[in-house]
């Protein structure tokens, strides 16, 4: 780990809520949920637990086959803020390719703990003109070199990292939506309820990169699937999508690959022969996601998305 590393402010959801005179004596029972430094404790024989593996499925094992050992929760913060040193990340989306499959989607909703009506990333259906043909467009967080969205969290909860990806950390979220009015994209969102399976989650520590467990009265967001880049691994919309629809990779490298079918090309030939644009790149957030114009569309919808999808 690198030596000039700075650890955040120190300020938390449970400073800043007793600087406001609301925690009380119930605060020090929810201490009991920090994990840093925590030791998986024995369960007794002849019971069951339920784990979450690495690749995100929750298995049950027996007790007795169970073994101890001591998660490092904090060296996955202190990465998870600090980010994949010398890699700038982008995303370029081709919007003639999208027949909204929504394969990125379900796959985003699995891995991040979400509802069924909850997305990181979701497929808009647009139309330029009534005499254009409609086409969709997946929109998740643009990722703003200039996140408003950081500028306005009190508690330093969201975050600009070095490699390129805007994070949440649910641990100091305090739920005040700022980050929510703030940002241009409408790309975040918030837990009024449990999280989705939160029961078999509660009791995992938290993994930053991951953002799970989600917690509810807390802000969500597109992680640009931080975590799987850790692995050198694309984002889960990215290979999970059956149509070459998005194409990732490191800017630093000039550099992207498509998730279906594997090929890697030049960034900024990709972008330049594609005539490639960025939403409301007049905002001046420089957003990290392009998108390639649905050129060659052709026809109207399919007759079964018509009456299921947004429209816009």
């Amino acid at each position: 780990m690198e030596e000039n590393y700075k650890e955040p402010n120190k300020k938390s959801r449970r400073d800043f809520l007793k600087t406001l005179g609301i925690v009380g004596a119930a605060g020090a029972s929810g201490a009991m949920a920090l994990y840093f430094g925590q030791q998986y404790e024995n369960i007794k024989s002849g019971k069951k637990v339920k784990l979450l593996t690495v690749d995100n499925k929750v298995v049950e094992f027996e007790d007795g086959k169970l073994k101890e050992y001591e998660r490092q929760t904090e060296e996955l913060f202190i990465r998870g803020r600090e980010g994949i040193a010398g890699k700038s990340w982008v995303m370029v989306i081709d919007l003639a390719k999208c027949q909204n499959a929504r394969k990125c989607i379900t796959a985003c909703q699995s891995a991040h703990q979400l509802r069924p009506e909850q997305y990181h990333i979701n497929t808009l259906t647009m139309q330029d003109s009534q005499d254009t043909p409609a086409y969709f467009m997946p929109k998740p967080c643009m990722h703003c070199d200039n996140p408003p969205c950081v500028s306005v969290c009190p508690v330093d909860a969201t975050f600009k990292r070095n490699d390129g990806p805007v994070l949440m950390d649910n641990d100091r979220c305090i739920g005040c939506r700022f980050c929510i009015a703030a940002c241009p994209y409408s790309a975040r969102i918030f837990h009024w309820f449990d999280p989705k399976n939160a029961v078999l989650f509660k009791d995992m520590p938290y993994d930053l990169e991951l953002n799970v467990p989600q917690k509810l009265g807390t802000v969500t967001k597109c992680l640009f699937s931080a975590d799987r880049l850790r692995k050198n691994e694309l984002p889960y919309c990215v290979s999970n999508c059956p149509n070459g629809v998005y194409y990732f990779g490191d800017k630093n490298e000039d550099a992207v690959t498509n998730g279906t079918t594997k090929e890697t090309v030049r960034l900024s030939t990709l972008l330049k022969e594609n005539a490639a644009y960025r939403l409301m790149e007049e905002l001046g957030q420089e957003p990290r996601v392009y998108y390639l114009p649905p050129k060659g569309r052709k026809g109207t919808l399919p007759e079964e998305n018509k009456n299921n999808e947004n429209h816009v």
